[in-house]
């Protein structure tokens, strides 16, 4: 089997050097297999950041479901099949009553794409607001509204203030009324405000409901609408909610949803106002070839059926809550960390310079993933430093993953002079 240096070789000959590589020494999985991946001379990693494949690894049901489905038929939405009506009526009793429609993509860019190009046609109006370092997807119209890619932003689009809840306390309302002020001066207005329901590319925020409230009542008023980007926070990820929205107590108007739906399997959607879709579709034509075929919604029903038969965001919820003591005691024992922030099982952990100054301690934060990934456990970094550590382990973790996790972040650390 060929070694590390020489896949990348090969890698970069034949894809180019655009495509990047997670770790310093980049990690070759040939198994994987609930919380594990495994490299081929055996050695396993916990991972603690994969949430696409949110059911774990490789799980029994959701590949039994795909090459059920997959041996009998596989085709497109403009023949009739029963499976993505079933997917869709499960799905949507998990929505507020007035998010009444699906509409099935292969990815998460696909779905804020079509979410944006719903924004602007029914509201008539050009203006996205996003925050300061978000993502939220790779085609040309989306990558125009995520600032983390490091390219340009569109004209059509205007950047808030990140809810930072820990430097910087209710500026971002203040960004937003701002930027609303100024573009009616200009005789303009939002087509939506897009919010990711952790802002995990901002750093992992999950700022008070009432700001939230706030904004989205501001824009409303202004003619944009909400939409939420679930690609993320949702399917159970924070525990309390099954969608990261809800902990905020206010309605989107259309929910884009990926990632973890398919476990792994490339299957996304757009959940949205049927009122919305029927003014969109009077005007535009949207058709995807693969979103909701026959093998990605089995895909995606067995996605469900797992999350509900094993009560996953309940184990969410507890794992959650034993993450967040594990991190809390190591704050008290190491002062690079200042901030440790999340929900159920999606935590980010700002590490510092020093307390005084909360200089963002970003070559420190690469060298503990790299160290971390050495250890045999897998996390990331996040937020505009790349400061924040980024921990997003898949919803089957148990009490001896976490504890794993955070004994072996308690290891690393200590290995790093300053950091206590």
């Amino acid at each position: 089997m060929a070694d590390h240096a020489e896949l990348i070789q090969r890698r970069q000959r034949l894809l180019g050097k655009s495509y990047r590589l997670f770790y310093q020494n980049p990690l070759y999985p040939v198994k994987g297999e609930g919380v594990w991946l495994y490299e081929a001379d055996g050695k396993r990693y916990l991972d603690a950041y994969n949430n696409v494949v949110s059911v774990g690894h490789c799980h029994p049901k959701v590949v039994e479901a795909i090459c059920a489905q997959a041996s009998q038929l596989n085709t497109h939405t403009r023949y009739l099949h029963d499976s993505i009506l079933n997917y869709a009526e499960r799905l949507l009793v998990r929505y507020p009553a007035h998010l009444n429609n699906l509409t099935m993509t292969c990815s998460g860019s696909e779905a804020n794409d079509l979410a944006l190009r719903i924004a602007r046609e029914v509201t008539g109006n050009p203006i996205a607001l996003i925050t300061r370092w978000a993502y939220h997807g790779t085609t040309s119209s989306i990558a125009e509204i995520s600032p983390s890619l490091g390219i340009d932003i569109g004209k059509d689009v205007r950047i808030l203030d990140a809810p930072d809840t820990f430097r910087n306390k209710g500026k971002w309302l203040a960004s937003l009324r701002q930027t609303l002020d100024e573009l009616s001066v200009q005789g303009l207005n939002p087509a939506a405000l897009i919010m990711d329901g952790v802002f995990s590319s901002d750093g992992i925020f999950i700022p008070p409901a009432e700001e939230i409230q706030q904004a989205v009542e501001w824009v409303r008023q202004a003619g944009g609408i909400y939409i939420a980007d679930e690609v993320q926070s949702g399917f159970a990820r924070t525990g309390n909610h099954f969608w990261g929205f809800e902990a905020y107590q206010v309605k989107p108007d259309m929910v884009t949803i990926g990632k973890p739906m398919g476990n792994g399997h490339p299957v996304a959607g757009l959940v949205a106002r049927s009122d919305l879709l029927d003014q969109f579709g009077e005007k535009q034509r949207y058709f995807n070839t693969f979103g909701g075929n026959p093998v990605s919604c089995a895909a995606a029903n067995a996605v469900l059926d797992v999350i509900e038969d094993e009560q996953l965001q309940m184990n969410a919820q507890r794992q959650g809550q034993r993450l967040r003591y594990n991190l809390d005691k190591l704050a008290g024992r190491y002062h690079c960390i200042a901030d440790i922030r999340g929900s159920g099982l999606f935590y980010g952990i700002e590490l510092v310079k020093d307390r005084e100054s909360l200089a963002p301690a970003s070559e420190l934060a690469s060298m503990v993933v790299n160290a971390m990934r050495e250890a045999g456990v897998l996390i990331s970094a996040t937020g505009p430093d790349a400061n924040v550590l980024k921990i997003r382990p898949p919803l089957v973790f148990a009490e001896e993953h976490v504890d794993l996790l955070t004994d072996t972040l308690d290891k690393v650390l200590l290995r790093f002079e300053g950091c206590y």
